[in-house]
């Protein structure tokens, strides 16, 4: 488990449908703890220097390194136990290959830049595409954190009291002792032992049903997570400095101690805080500990991820080679869900590198060679370019992030520039060679951006921008504590010199300032664009020849001409949307091929951001969530979908009872079903408003919009028409939605006269659906019942309660549950739909703004 980041990450309670109401308050902190931890460190380090620290480091046995390193890759093998835990207590079917991928794909990433990235999507994503439906997947990372947290505390609590440390006062925490900690956190492992072995029950859970897991896997996963704690330790503890006097069990205990403080201080990688709680607790030991800290940062954090890094490149290459096997290319398909992300987190390390590179002094070692090899104007031109080019690296990460092909071109270019001049400064063959690892491992990734987006035309992420700003501020630190010797005037910036490292360093982050300090500039001129205009009838027509090449049908909606477009740069995708108050609210997903889709849907997420106003996903399939999850969107379930499969349904079946009498009432009373095709809709196209104006009228209602069709004589020409006729005269009808490939019936208007009998609409359904199987499609759509499959008991969150608390007694406005009971009688199968937004307290203005819209207005919000 991630040991500096929170073990539950926003985006997996994102989606359950819990928000986080307090983002600004933590981040406030977050910036506060970063500022006090590295000015308390500073005071720490009064007395060091950075050549005693880098002499420290060089002198770490290579025993001792060799000996991390294998605790290290121990140590990740035993992470792999949590996920093959939580995957047998979720029930499902998943290879020991398949959950080892995850595993150390997902730690790789969470521990190095879980802020940045974090591994739960990487987890989501895999775990997804092995099969796991969402709420498996959100059951899953739940056991794995709660793994996490319950071997923390009982290993933790057993050293706490029995080897207790004093907690010095200057650390600012509420305890003298660890000993009263210690006991706090025995009794939350006794209460989940307890419960492991007398609850029969499930615990409700931030909407989520967790039923406590038998004894046996209780107890495995506080061993699990027992031993991950003590190998993790271990892996610093051989990196102390001989004259570290303190025994492996108490280092344990402090070694937890810093890691409870860092986690709750969100510091992103805990940087400056674990190293604070170690330097100000442990025996004094300066230099020593800091490069033995710097080697332990190296060792368990770096190497991991250029590991998974290096993997993605291969299995990249490998899976698109000719020679390859279709079973190894099977095999290798996570490559394409996680490497995108992978990716982009690497290019943001490898700014991370030339940034810090450019802020030590140079290797005392290297610098007569450097004297007798190369020119001084290459030397400072290098550092200056190599700070300038980490910078843009830090930029261009955000686009990797957004798939843009430029983005991936420009950071080639970048990465290679980087190799060089590492090299050229200083003979940092170091982060040159990092550089080139990456290098290589991204060039076979280009076919993931595929998108033609500008890198500037969208609104940077705001835990990217935590980031670079925490980063920024490590580096002034760095540059201060490197040259603390060094008195600082105005002579420093024009100094030049092969020992000039000082004026180097301060050359080369200004240099980085202004790169950014630019991009910032230019995102906070960028004027904010008007939302595009409803389109022309060359657009309709445009979307119109997507919407016909597309299995689903919701697409139809597009046809109505009421929503907006914005379409994937090679136009084979578009997304439709309305805008209310301070929503864009699209209707479903993308329509167009995945591929295609996904470009559109980052477009209309980049559009939002510019115009400063909310992206709302609405009615969004579980297959896509983690499309918006990438996004940094939260998930709500809206209800569920009614499909019934065409094959197997049937009048003759015993289920099929009650419809089969209603069909035959029908027939009795005359009625009979007709299918009228768009060349001759004109000669019923008066009889159909009439039809429509007295079923508005007998409701009392208007049209609807959004997500409903309403009745326009120029939508109503592109569909077939299936008519309910008596005595030769139309009483009721409904627009047919038919999907390519036959993959897909559906509705969307169906109006009928006050006259017709009370069954006809369930008549028109029979006779809709009997009419599809003959025409071979696979599904009939009966559209989405709101508000049902929404759990609600005492823990669920806010929305879940609402809802289902709607959804049982809201008759009054709208019959929900009648409508869930009435769609049941056609045995559908039910998959959930969900709304994709922002969330957080945003929440209840953008639920108002997709009511307001979907009513026309709101006055008509409260009309049935």
């Amino acid at each position: 488990m991630n040991r500096l980041q929170p073990a539950t990450t926003d985006t997996a309670i994102s989606a359950t449908g819990v928000s986080n109401y307090w983002p600004h308050l933590r981040t406030l902190m977050t910036v506060i703890v970063f500022v006090a931890a590295f000015w308390l460190l500073h005071h720490e380090f009064s007395t060091m220097n950075f050549r005693d620290v880098a002499d420290s480091f060089r002198s770490i046995p290579l025993s001792s390194l060799l000996l991390a390193v294998a605790l290290t890759i121990a140590n990740y093998g035993v992470m792999i136990g949590y996920d093959a835990i939580a995957v047998r207590l979720v029930g499902h079917r998943v290879t020991a290959g398949q959950i080892a991928t995850t595993s150390l794909l997902s730690y790789a990433v969470t521990n190095s830049l879980g802020t940045l990235l974090g591994g739960t999507p990487v987890r989501f994503r895999l775990y997804s595409a092995w099969g796991l439906s969402t709420t498996e997947v959100i059951r899953l990372i739940y056991y794995i954190s709660i793994a996490f947290w319950i071997g923390l505390v009982t290993l933790g609590g057993i050293l706490f009291v029995a080897a207790p440390f004093e907690i010095p006062a200057r650390l600012g925490l509420p305890l003298a002792t660890s000993r009263p900690l210690g006991f706090l956190m025995l009794t939350i492992s006794a209460v989940f032992l307890l419960s492991c072995a007398l609850r029969r029950h499930p615990v409700h859970l931030l909407g989520i049903n967790l039923q406590p897991p038998p004894l046996r896997f209780g107890l495995a996963q506080v061993a699990v997570s027992a031993v991950d704690f003590l190998l993790a330790s271990a892996t610093l503890y051989v990196l102390l400095p001989p004259n570290a006097d303190i025994g492996f069990l108490s280092f344990v205990a402090i070694f937890i101690l810093a890691i409870v403080v860092a986690m709750l201080s969100h510091v992103p990688g805990g940087v400056g805080v674990l190293e604070l709680v170690l330097v100000t607790i442990l025996p004094k030991s300066s230099n020593s500990l800091i490069a033995s800290l710097l080697a332990f940062r190296i060792i368990y954090y770096l190497l991991p991820l250029l590991t998974a890094i290096i993997s993605v490149g291969v299995a990249t290459l490998l899976r698109h080679q000719d020679r390859a096997s279709e079973i190894a290319a099977i095999g290798l398909r996570w490559t394409r869900i996680v490497a995108p992300r992978i990716m982009t987190g690497a290019v943001f390390v490898c700014g991370m590198v030339l940034l810090i590179s450019g802020s030590l002094p140079v290797a005392a070692g290297r610098l007569p060679l450097i004297r007798s090899m190369l020119p001084l104007s290459v030397v400072e031109v290098s550092h200056f370019i190599g700070s300038v080019a980490g910078a843009m690296l830090l930029v261009l990460s955000r686009g990797l992030y957004r798939r843009i092909d430029a983005a991936w071109g420009l950071t080639v270019v970048l990465l290679a520039v980087g190799v060089v001049v590492s090299l050229a400064k200083g003979f940092d063959y170091e982060e040159a060679t990092i550089l080139l690892l990456v290098l290589l491992a991204l060039i076979p990734c280009r076919q993931h951006y595929f998108r033609r987006g500008r890198l500037l035309a969208a609104s940077f992420d705001f835990n990217w921008i935590l980031a670079v700003t925490l980063s920024l501020g490590m580096l002034i630190w760095l540059i201060l504590f490197s040259f603390r010797h060094v008195d600082y005037n105005d002579q420093l910036w024009w100094s030049f010199a092969y020992h000039g490292d000082a004026p180097r360093a301060l050359r080369g982050f200004v240099g980085a300032a202004v790169v950014l300090a630019v991009v910032g500039v230019t995102q906070l001129l960028h004027p904010a664009p008007a939302a595009p205009g409803l389109p022309s009838e060359d657009e309709i027509r445009e979307a119109d020849a997507i919407v016909k090449s597309q299995g689903a049908t919701y697409g139809n909606l597009a046809l109505l001409g009421d929503k907006r477009f914005i379409f994937s740069e090679d136009r084979r995708a578009f997304v439709m949307f309305g805008c209310e108050g301070r929503s864009w609210i699209a209707m479903g997903d993308p329509v167009g091929p995945d591929d295609a889709a996904d470009d559109a849907a980052w477009k209309f997420r980049e559009a939002c951001d510019v115009a400063g106003v909310w992206p709302v996903f609405y009615q969004v399939a579980e297959r896509s969530l983690s499309r918006y999850i990438d996004m940094g969107l939260s998930m709500l379930k809206l209800g569920e979908e009614a499909r019934v499969r065409l094959a197997d349904f049937s009048l003759d079946s015993r289920a099929s009872r009650d419809l089969r009498r209603t069909n035959k009432k029908a027939l009795e009373e005359g009625l009979r079903f007709e299918i009228v095709p768009p060349s001759r809709i004109d000669e019923i196209m008066p009889r159909l408003k009439e039809i429509s104006d007295a079923w508005l009228g007998e409701k009392s209602t208007a049209e609807k919009g959004f997500s409903l069709g309403t009745f326009r004589e120029s939508y109503l020409r592109r569909c077939d028409i299936a008519l309910i006729i008596r005595n030769d005269q139309p009483i009721a009808f409904a627009n047919l939605w038919q999907g390519t490939e036959k993959h897909e019936l559906s509705i969307d208007l169906m109006r009928y006269s006050p006259a017709a009998p009370r069954s006809v609409m369930e008549y028109m359904f029979i006779q809709l659906m009997l009419w599809g199987r003959e025409q071979g499609y696979e599904w009939f759509n009966l559209g989405m019942a709101p508000l049902s499959g929404i759990e609600a008991h005492r823990l669920a969150s806010l929305w879940n309660r609402a809802s289902s608390l709607i959804f049982r007694h809201g008759e009054h406005f709208y019959n929900f549950q009648g409508l869930r009971n009435y769609k049941s009688k056609f045995n559908p199968e039910w998959t959930p739909k969900y709304l994709a937004s922002p969330g957080g307290l945003a929440s209840a203005q953008i639920l108002a703004n997709v009511s307001i819209l979907i009513s026309g207005g709101v006055r008509r919000l409260f009309r049935r």
